[in-house]
């Protein structure tokens, strides 16, 4: 398992080289079918964050990579957005891209940037399976909870395994209970949590035998720039409707997390 400085360093490079879709996605799949994947994730989260009428809300994005986040914050109508990434690469060019927002290199798990009570909203999208240490993440989740308002409103993006906890050296996915209990110490209780995607991602709470298949598959459909659009184009209805339709996923999640009143 990387160290942090370590880990700090792999997104360094990778970012400053691949300030794109594939740089803070599935980068194996390549940029096309991440492009598919992300219009599905667009559509999740403005669902589901459009429900709490951020229209004019003060939000702290942590993590912005390349701002698609950002992005949607303003479609939705955000009054402030500030972003922070752990990153130099980021935050320059998240910078250039969004003049009119402010953007510092902030981990996480410290945002001592931030004055308490400071945000309506703290969005952390595909950032908290990168942290592989639990103390920093135990940090990030006291963290959001002191820089948002009580009742403020939390929105993350997990690997909720009902499995046993996968442990990689960049990435861990942990337990629904884990990540729950986490938050729950933090003061956050979880309001809503829905699928964000389906099949086009690692198939991380499937049983070893399809995780294996399935990921072979989409590599090898992904093979090339063309294959990718192609089989992203293929997916793309099937995993609109599922998303939908479906309360639980072998994937990635969406949780909305709502801060409580200090006692």
């Amino acid at each position: 398992m990387a160290r942090h400085s370590e880990l700090r360093d792999f997104w360094e490079r990778r970012l400053e080289g691949d300030w794109t879709e594939s740089g803070v996605g599935y980068r194996a799949l390549g940029r096309p079918f991440n492009r598919w994947m992300y219009r599905v994730r667009e559509e999740v989260f403005l669902r589901e964050v459009g429900r709490l009428a951020p229209h004019g809300r003060s939000v702290l994005d942590a993590g912005s990579g390349t701002g698609f986040y950002v992005r949607l914050w303003e479609r939705l109508g955000a009054g402030d957005v500030t972003g922070c990434d752990m990153t130099d690469a980021a935050v320059a060019r998240l910078r250039g891209r969004f003049p009119d927002h402010r953007f510092v290199r902030q981990d996480v798990s410290d945002l001592d940037a931030f004055d308490a009570d400071a945000f309506d909203a703290v969005s952390c999208m595909d950032v908290l399976f990168h942290i592989t240490d639990d103390d920093r993440y135990a940090s990030a989740m006291m963290e959001f909870a002191r820089v948002l308002r009580p009742g403020g409103c939390l929105v993350i993006s997990e690997n909720c395994l009902q499995r046993p906890e996968q442990r990689g050296e960049h990435q861990v996915n942990r337990t629904l209970e884990w990540i729950a209990g986490t938050a729950d110490k933090a003061g956050f209780d979880v309001v809503r949590r829905v699928p964000m995607l389906m099949f086009m991602n690692a198939q991380v709470d499937a049983a070893l035998p399809w995780r294996k298949l399935w990921g072979g598959t989409l590599r090898a459909a992904t093979v090339t720039a063309p294959t990718g659009w192609l089989a992203g184009a293929a997916l793309y209805p099937l995993e609109r409707r599922m998303v939908r339709r479906r309360r639980e996923s072998p994937t990635t999640e969406l949780l909305v997390c709502r801060l409580r009143e200090r006692g």
